[in-house]
């Protein structure tokens, strides 16, 4: 194999999977380690990829997944109208799990001091819950992708088999007529797994992730249960969604709004 389809392969391995380990690139592309960390080293310079301990991560269209800071501050009345319709629906003793998102982590803030069971990838919430006496904090350990907190991949999945809870509740990165969608090969995967471990699937989301495709499919509409976005959510949002038996609720004082699309 030349050094350009060995180094092309390999970039096409980590974009798969989203996250790859250094001993499999080599046992994959059937060369050393040491080739391997020069053309990871290679694609790291242009950009398509991030280096870390033992293997390496896929940035999206070479761009980094922004900080979750940077996420949490944007439509942040919206996400916090769609987290308390979230909470409401929450009831004590429930087992609830939750990812890493943004809107999630408006959910949890407000689950803080109830009697529930937490399952969680998210170092941000786990951390609210560490010190609460009502709560039981499950946390999920996996690879950490860089900024945003969040353990993803093959160990995280794996606990994720042994793991049932009453609700997931996850956020997304588009919705379309398509299906749902994230910005990241290696989230989808955990994310899948999620949804397979709960009675019910609940998707928070704000209004301007509809019709928005980001780049890693994650599922049909119809494998959710129940969606939830804000107010600002228009005629042409619930076209989009039209043809799915998703339950819908539009968040908003004084209480969310409930279809059966």
């Amino acid at each position: 194999m030349i050094v350009e389809e060995r180094r092309q392969r390999l970039l096409d391995l980590v974009s798969e999977r989203g996250f790859v380990a250094l001993s499999t690139l080599a046992e994959a592309l059937k060369t050393s380690e040491s080739t391997v960390r020069r053309d990871l080293d290679f694609w790291g310079d242009q950009g398509m990829i991030r280096r870390t301990h033992g293997g390496a991560v896929y940035v999206p269209d070479g761009t980094p997944m922004p900080a979750l800071d940077e996420r949490t501050a944007r439509q942040l009345d919206e996400k916090r109208a769609v987290a308390r319709a979230a909470a409401e629906r929450v009831r004590d003793g429930d087992t609830i799990l939750l990812d890493g998102g943004t809107t999630t982590l408006e959910v949890a803030r407000l689950l803080v001091g109830r009697p529930l069971q937490i399952v969680t990838n998210s170092l941000p919430i786990a951390n609210l819950f560490a010190n609460n006496r009502e709560t039981e904090l499950v946390m999920l350990g996996g690879f950490v992708y860089p900024k945003t907190g969040v353990a993803l991949g093959e160990s995280t999945i794996r606990m994720l088999d042994d793991v049932h809870v009453t609700q997931t509740i996850m956020s997304v990165g588009g919705i379309t007529s398509k299906g749902l969608f994230n910005s990241n090969l290696l989230l989808v995967e955990t994310e899948r797994s999620m949804m397979r471990c709960a009675e019910e699937v609940v998707v928070v989301t704000d209004h301007t992730k509809i019709g928005h495709q980001a780049l890693a499919f994650l599922c049909d509409l119809s494998a959710v249960d129940t969606l939830i976005v804000d107010a600002g959510m228009t005629e042409a949002h619930k076209e989009v969604i039209d043809a799915s038996q998703v339950r819908l609720l539009i968040a908003g004082a004084p209480s969310a709004e409930e279809f059966k699309l």
